[in-house]
């Protein structure tokens, strides 16, 4: 068995991996033969295959804006990305930093740079849609997210388009929005999105779909020798059982695995994404799992919405910290569909794995109402207070 790594990929042999009969091989495939089932590298080797699985991800998505080209102006992917923006902070010494786009990426590390450097940015994040975490959160949920981002000295911008980004002898110096309004900067990230890479799927033939590769619940590709996972294929959503890009490191994960299950003879089919996540942001925590409100409006849900505020410890022990749910369900089934947390304290937040399992389970309001946590004083609010319970015990009342 061979396994062929990106050029610029970090290859750490090992052992136990070669005692398994398993190659790792440095090279760029620029070609598939199908025909004769072979990889082509740019080097001219020739790799001979019985199945064949493609993991080529995705690339981070730069928009066609004025200025994209400068000096300072980057977007965070991979590896070459992140040293590339160590080496232009140490050496450039930047002060003041721009984002464009509110998504996870940008929060986090917005945030981590204000928290290991206090003082030393001024930071700026510019959003295209009415919040901050569009995509997670809906607007109630992310109101606290972007007061708090703003007590921590981040100024954040939304309903706020950048028209271009301008410079001065080939370096950034600031971008426009589309208000007229200039907003200096040496440092530009740029963190809209990514697209799926399918360059070399598409010249072998392969079906392609709206959001990448197109497979079946078992990873295989419209060639029955070729899989695929991953950033570059399609998914299909649990809930819609639309195709969906779900383009996050858990799927991805699950379909590389189930891809080697069924190349082991298992028949066990991937069941959809969640598009389950989360971020941490100085010391909050947003996470996701599901449809929002909003999102189930464009799909056509009529839902049934509860939000309720938690603790992180029993109130009469010292360090507790809030916390906040948010779930959604359909108001037609009473199916849980989604959830969303926004907490000042980890482990909370980690109750969203919880959600995502009860959405799978097809859960409805009235089998929450039935929910109960592991209690303890120093990890979980008062069992009165256990916030899965009451936000179900609302919905239930709202639906009647």
């Amino acid at each position: 068995m061979a396994g062929l790594a990106a050029p610029e990929s970090i290859v750490v042999p090992d052992k136990k991996l070669q005692e398994a009969g398993i190659n790792v091989t440095v090279g760029e495939v620029t070609e598939l033969d199908t025909a004769q089932k072979q990889a082509l590298t740019a080097d001219g080797r020739r790799f001979p295959y019985d199945k064949l699985f493609l993991a080529t991800g995705s690339s981070a998505f730069v928009p066609p804006i004025e200025g994209r080209e400068l000096s300072g102006v980057c977007a965070l992917r991979g590896l070459d990305d992140a040293e590339g923006i160590k080496t232009f902070l140490a050496e450039k010494k930047p002060a003041k930093l721009v984002f464009i786009g509110a998504g996870f990426i940008t929060m986090e590390i917005a945030s981590l740079l204000a928290a290991q450097q206090p003082g030393a940015f001024d930071i700026t994040v510019v959003e295209l849609c009415d919040r901050p975490l569009p995509l997670m959160l809906d607007k109630d949920m992310a109101g606290p997210v972007a007061q708090y981002f703003e007590e921590q000295g981040i100024h954040l911008h939304t309903d706020a388009k950048v028209e271009k980004i301008v410079g001065k002898d080939g370096h950034v110096c600031g971008v426009v929005l589309d208000s007229g309004k200039i907003i200096d900067a040496d440092m530009v990230f740029v963190n809209v999105g990514v697209r799926p890479n399918v360059a070399l799927a598409e010249k072998a033939g392969l079906q392609m779909g709206r959001f990448g590769i197109q497979v079946n619940e078992f990873q295989e590709t419209s060639d029955p020798d070729i899989l695929a996972g991953g950033d570059c294929v399609e998914k299909i959503n649990f809930i819609t059982r639309k195709p969906d890009a779900g383009r996050l490191r858990g799927p991805a994960v699950m379909q590389g695995r189930l891809a080697a299950k069924r190349l082991a003879g298992f028949d066990i089919g991937f069941p959809g994404v969640l598009n389950a996540g989360g971020c941490q942001m100085f010391d909050l925590v947003a996470a996701s799992t599901g449809l929002t409100e909003e999102a189930a409006a464009r799909e056509g849900f009529d839902t049934v919405c509860a939000a309720v505020d938690s603790r992180s410890k029993h109130g009469m022990i010292p360090g507790m910290k809030p916390w906040r749910i948010k779930l959604v369900f359909d108001k037609k089934t009473k199916k849980l569909i989604g959830g969303q947390i926004v907490s000042h304290a980890v482990a909370p937040a980690r109750e969203i794995d919880a959600v995502s399992a009860f959405i799978m389970g097809g859960k409805t309001m009235a089998d929450l109402t039935t929910f109960t946590s592991a209690c303890n004083p120093d990890i979980s609010s008062e069992p009165s207070m256990e916030p899965i319970t009451i936000a179900a015990e609302q919905a239930l009342q709202k639906s009647r």
